[in-house]
């Protein structure tokens, strides 16, 4: 009878030459076995370090202190003679850059910092990631409108004041929507720092200046300003989510996909309002006709007429990009 051949035998040299770091094969040969170990471990993930969160700190606010001025400048400043003056007021315009501006700056954010051996990570990577995404565009979308509209009926310094509460309708909302738990010391801390800049705001030594400078029902524009705390809200809460959910899907990959999706929804609402202006929704919402084309002709016309604005909504989205990347730097 043929002798059944015994594999066990050089199996079990060979599991014992690689626990000492040689590989004894059939034939008696050895050799060494650490490199191939060795490659098959992934490198260890590089953390952050210190100097790069100073950067990306630094970054933040150099870029959204630049943001925060243009903003003031764009819509603040009268153009024209003093006979009649205009004022900047199509912000869904603004938007529409901001948010072009801010997934071209993603895209390319994600393209140079690919391995040169692989390709760019996939934007959108399943199906079942555009439906929060979508959600993130949307309210991202209609919460500065519903912002800059509040100024109409509320002063400044309001503002500022609700919009430095936001911690509270984003814990808010992780706690009713998401279920999500927090220790004790953060509802402390929410807590103290939404005081703390309260206090710091109503007593801030200008604001009496300001009041009394708005038009309209206070009440209204304390709804409108609701509206966008809550959008706000959604927003980041809904980030959190996706973030949790998705893994590993990172900040840029967010921003782009976000700011992509932002400007298809702010791009059809520009290119529909001519014909929204005309119905009684329109009329409703306020929207005017103008001299024809809706909120982007009526904005490309007032670029035209004071080239100096253009300039500064460019900044004003170049600033708003950058500042997206710092935060959303891994």
């Amino acid at each position: 009878m043929a002798r059944q051949p015994q594999p066990s035998t050089a199996m079990e040299k060979s599991d014992v030459g690689s626990a000492n770091g040689k590989v004894e094969y059939a034939n008696g040969k050895t050799g060494h076995a650490n490199r191939k170990v060795q490659k098959s471990h992934p490198p260890a993930a590089k953390e952050a370090g210190l100097p790069q969160l100073l950067v990306c700190v630094g970054g933040i606010y150099a870029s959204f202190l630049s943001w925060a001025l243009l903003q003031e400048r764009i819509t603040t400043t009268t153009y024209g003679p003093p006979s009649s003056p205009e004022t900047f007021t199509y912000s869904v315009f603004l938007n529409t850059i901001q948010s072009a501006f801010a997934a071209l700056t993603g895209w390319v954010y994600l393209l140079s910092t690919r391995r040169s051996d692989t390709a760019a990570p996939s934007i959108f990577p399943s199906r079942a990631i555009l439906v929060p995404l979508t959600l993130v565009a949307v309210t991202s979308s209609l919460a500065s409108p519903f912002g800059y509209a509040s100024l109409k009926h509320i002063d400044y310094i309001t503002f500022i004041l609700a919009k430095s509460c936001k911690l509270l309708p984003v814990m808010a909302l992780h706690i009713s929507i998401f279920r999500k738990k927090y220790p004790l010391y953060k509802y402390g801390v929410v807590a103290l720092v939404t005081a703390g800049v309260a206090v710091f705001t109503l007593h801030h030594p200008g604001s009496s200046k300001k009041k009394g400078r708005v038009e309209g029902s206070s009440t209204w524009g304390l709804l409108l300003l609701s509206i966008n705390l809550l959008f706000d809200g959604l927003t980041n809460s809904t980030q959190d989510y996706i973030f949790t959910a998705f893994k590993p899907y990172t900040g840029p990959q967010m921003m782009c996909a976000q700011n992509i999706m932002s400007t298809a929804l702010t791009v059809t609402y520009l290119l529909l309002s001519p014909y929204l202006a005309t119905t009684g929704f329109g009329a409703y919402l306020g929207m005017e006709l103008g001299n024809g084309g809706g909120e982007f002709g009526q904005a490309l016309k007032f670029v035209t007429r004071h080239p100096s604005v253009g300039w500064d909504v460019l900044g004003f989205a170049a600033c708003g990009a950058v500042g997206q990347l710092f935060i959303c730097e891994p």
